[in-house]
């Protein structure tokens, strides 16, 4: 099976196909080069995509370390890394497939382009044999047909007996020049003719097919090295597949490693606040109006604890007035975490010890150095001057003592907390442990006091004057309960005017916190009086919420 002998005749099929052939193999080099800008593009758009999902690095810290977001990293991660086998695919099938497609197909041309010259040459050279031994055939048989004519001349005179013998002489004469030039002009063409067939001869089966078989095998060449750019486009995405199988393995192992009660504990560790749930809500009897004498002006009695008020006493209600003991001041977030839950208050000064220990492990790392350093210079002058480490040390020095008074007060805080979330575990399980404090109170904001008759972080105490208020219990009818609130902490309320409780202690609210820091209750005995908002856990009811 061979052009040169099957197709001796289709020069210019076999032009045709062999640049149909070339045009195939660039068109596949531009679709393997589309696929590789497919491949490049996915890779981009999966990063960028990777890159919008993933956390920012200044809320990392931030960031809620539940197993389904530590999860969904981890895909992000893998996701990144799947990308980046894609890009593997693009530049593989770029340089495997795509420049060898195009050098090679640079190649072919020029090859194909030589071949054909070749064969154009060869017809070309045939073409030319054939002209002469044509135009050799051409002059015999015109020679050969006036020698005819000489022939019939001579016979017709040489026949007549009324020519002369000069004419026939010189018919003869003519007959014997056109038979020597056709003579001639036969052994010409013969020559002419032998010569043709030779060339004709070495044409089809000499020439013609070997330059057929360099087409042929050009094609072939052609052929294998498609078939060759095939299997790498496909061995391009199948190096990749291991790795990929790992990043898909990985996407399942990240999915397998969400735990529903690792994030249920997480969501309690962030938002417990250590204390007590509320307690019953207590039973509001509005029968004791009914005992209440007519001659009775007040709508307090007096303190069962050994408690005195004076009769002239009263506590003021009035909208608009300044509040006796002045408005609580409502400032930032405070140093010792105070203003949290106990609970969240111990985490956030157990996060601020670690950083703080963390960074005197650095100054202390610095300061080693230093003096390293100094050692160093001392005893090679050369290199430079101890005197000049001084300074920084002393800076470095100081700021290590400044660090450890900060974890020192810090530590303070937190085993106060400590000690307060465990004695609040006391006291629920146990009912022999006193309820009030005497020599120390516990305040809402974490802090204790040695003074009963002040509070910490409290409004500052005003003495008003005994009669200032006697105009504000006038009415014989108490106000109305609008909700019930419950004792977080217990409060002894010293100063007049104010309403002693114990730690879980029920009380009806009867008039809301107006911004000054107290909220007025009374107990089931009608005893009335102020204690502190953020010392108790109020709830009101539906009908005064929505006044």
């Amino acid at each position: 099976m061979s052009w040169g002998s099957e197709l001796w005749d289709q020069f210019d099929n076999l032009d045709k196909h062999t640049q149909w052939g070339i045009d195939f193999l660039e068109r596949y080099a531009k679709f393997v080069k589309e696929r590789i800008e497919i491949e490049q593009n996915y890779a981009k758009q999966l990063r960028n995509l990777v890159k919008k999902y993933c956390p920012k690095r200044s809320s990392k810290e931030e960031e809620p370390r539940f197993t389904t977001c530590l999860a969904f990293f981890n895909i992000l991660n893998e996701l990144n890394d799947y990308a980046g086998q894609r890009e593997v695919v693009a530049e593989e099938m770029g340089h495997r497939v795509y420049g060898e497609l195009m050098r090679y197909s640079h190649d072919l041309k020029t090859e194909r382009k030589m071949h054909l010259q070749e064969g154009r040459k060869a017809q070309q050279y045939l073409d030319m044999c054939w002209k002469q031994m044509d135009n050799s055939k051409k002059k015999f048989e015109r020679e050969c047909r006036e020698a005819e004519k000489a022939q019939q001349s001579y016979e017709r005179l040489d026949n007549d007996t009324n020519a002369t013998k000069a004419d026939v002489e010189k018919a003869k004469q003519q007959l014997n020049l056109r038979t020597h030039m056709a003579d001639e002009n036969k052994n010409e063409y013969a020559a002419q003719l032998q010569n043709f067939n030779g060339e004709q001869h070495k044409h089809f089966y000499i020439v013609i097919p070997q330059i057929y078989k360099q087409l042929q095998e050009m094609d072939e060449r052609r052929t294998v090295k498609l078939s060759e750019c095939y299997k790498g486009f496909a061995d391009s995405e199948r190096k990749v597949i291991p790795i990929i199988s790992k990043c898909l393995e990985g996407m399942i192992l990240a999915a397998k490693s969400v735990d529903e009660r690792r994030d249920s504990q997480i969501v309690i560790d962030c938002f417990k606040s250590g204390f007590e749930p509320p307690g019953d809500f207590p039973f509001e009897d509005y029968s004791q109006n009914i005992y209440r004498t007519i001659s009775d002006g007040t709508i307090s009695t007096p303190k069962q604890e050994g408690m005195k008020i004076d009769s002239k006493t009263t506590v003021g209600k009035a909208k608009g007035k300044l509040w006796l003991f002045g408005k609580k001041p409502k400032g930032p977030a405070l140093e010792d975490f105070s203003h949290l839950p106990p609970e969240q208050r111990r985490k956030k000064l157990q996060q601020r010890i670690d950083e703080l220990n963390r960074e005197l492990q650095k100054e202390t790392d610095q300061k080693d150095a230093l003096i390293k350093m100094k050692d160093v210079y001392e005893k090679n002058p050369q290199m430079g001057d101890p005197g000049s480490l001084q300074p920084k040390l002393a800076e470095t020095m100081s700021n290590m003592d400044r660090l450890r008074m900060e974890i020192h007060k810090n530590e303070a805080w937190l085993s106060e907390v400590e000690g307060k979330v465990a004695a609040r575990g006391d006291r629920r399980h146990s009912s022999d442990i006193n309820h009030l404090v005497t020599q120390g109170r516990e305040s809402p904001e974490g802090s204790y006091t040695d003074d009963a008759n002040q509070e910490v972080r409290g409004p500052q105490q005003q003495h008003a004057h005994p009669n200032e208020f006697d105009d504000e219990f006038e009415d014989d009818d108490p106000l109305p309960a609008i909700g019930h609130c419950k004792a977080i902490y217990p409060f002894d309320g010293h100063n007049e005017g104010t309403l002693a409780m114990k730690e879980g202690e029920v009380l009806y609210v009867i008039e809301e916190d107006k911004g000054d820091g107290w909220t007025r209750a009374r107990r089931q005995n009608g005893e009335e009086g102020y204690v502190p908002t953020s010392y108790i856990d109020v709830t009101l009811e539906k009908s005064s919420k929505g006044s």
